[in-house]
């Protein structure tokens, strides 16, 4: 079986390095035979870091990397010279990747943005020369401190993959054909269930030059909350997605009850996805007639938006992408005031006016 190339989830053991050891050298020349003491500092160990960078879109490239090392520091020498530092390693994640501790499952450091860079491991700090413990009682130190140790933990990196709307439906519920019509990604789709294994992103292009990205997510079934199917292993995916389109298929069997048991795995994995923007779409119309439509609105909720479409004949397609970019531009607005009632505004100190009691 062919294995896939979208790879979400690694665990890494990561390792910082070790700082060096200060030197305990004495200076010696050929009319200096008994000079002070001179030894430098032992450079620092390697930190260990992660950096955005939006060119990767899976962890793939981490997948067969298990151990990742910094370089130590390096020792202190004569002449007060200090030690090399350890060198640094950058680890390229892609924007939406979260780091966990493996054994605690600790939240450790979330990337978003392109070039943040966020310190996992500190290296060791470098020991002391001998030259920092001179003293009018001890004017020949003969010790130095050694390197402080790395340290060491096995960490889980796990994608969420960043969109601006979320296609969530059953599965063979016309998802990555929607996608293949609404954008030029070409996803894998066949008259079957769980046709879709990863999920896919797709760049649709908008009038006047303007795009969203839509990502196709692997179908749910109920009992994903709790594992069943694909499970939580794609839920996560869901939570970075501005806004959210529910896709019915025409021939389901109850379009309401389809509707609510996607609500509700949704809610039980995390009740904070129901605050997310909802757009409701029914697919597959040329599979259906026109006077059934008024049935499915009945079923459906009546406070979302709803539109009716067919991937195949491309009807609706305009009008959907028409209300998913209206859809976003409330969304960014609200997010816009959420972020300006968030800055505290400190109030400013009367300004004294003491003119009518210099007049008096």
């Amino acid at each position: 079986m062919m294995t896939s190339n979208f790879i979400d989830y690694v665990k890494i053991n990561l390792r910082s390095g070790r700082g060096g050891s200060g030197s305990s050298h004495f200076r010696r020349e050929k009319h200096v035979p008994k000079g002070g003491p001179d030894g430098g500092d032992g450079g620092r160990g390697g930190h260990v870091y992660i950096v955005g960078n939006s060119q990767h879109w899976t962890l793939l490239h981490l997948k067969f990397q298990k151990h990742i090392i910094a370089d130590n520091g390096k020792g202190g020498e004569g002449g007060r010279r200090s030690g090399m530092e350890g060198e640094d390693i950058f680890i390229e994640v892609p924007l939406g990747t979260i780091v966990k501790d493996a054994e605690t499952n600790e939240f450790l450091a979330e990337v978003t943005e392109e070039g943040q860079k966020v310190l996992l491991l500190p290296g060791g700090r470098g020991g002391l020369g001998n030259t920092h413990f001179k003293s009018s009682t001890n004017q020949s130190p003969r010790h130095a401190q050694p390197g402080e140790a790395g340290l060491e933990r096995w960490v889980v990196m796990e994608l969420k993959v960043l969109a601006d709307v979320g296609l969530v439906g059953f599965p063979n519920a016309g998802k990555s054909t929607l996608l293949s019509v609404l954008s030029a990604a070409k996803p894998e789709i066949a008259d079957y269930p769980f046709t879709t294994l990863v999920p896919n992103l797709g760049v649709v292009a908008y009038r006047d030059y303007k795009s969203f990205v839509v990502a196709d997510i692997p179908g749910i079934i109920e009992g994903a909350a709790e594992g069943k199917g694909l499970g939580l292993r794609f839920l996560r995916h869901i939570e970075r997605n501005s806004i959210l389109c529910f896709l019915i298929p025409s021939d389901a069997e109850n379009w309401g009850d389809e509707y609510k048991i996607l609500v509700g795995e949704l809610e039980k994995y995390n009740p904070e996805l129901l605050h997310k923007r909802r757009v409701l779409v029914v697919s597959k119309m040329d599979l259906s007639i026109p006077e059934m439509e008024e049935e499915m609105r009945e079923s459906l909720p009546k406070d979302l938006p709803l539109v009716f479409i067919s991937s195949v004949t491309n009807t609706g397609i305009q009008e959907l992408k028409d209300l998913l970019w209206e859809t976003l531009q409330e969304e960014n607005k609200e997010v816009a005031k959420q972020v300006e009632s968030s800055i505290e505004i400190l109030p400013q100190a009367p300004i004294e006016n003491d003119t009518e009691e210099e007049l008096e």
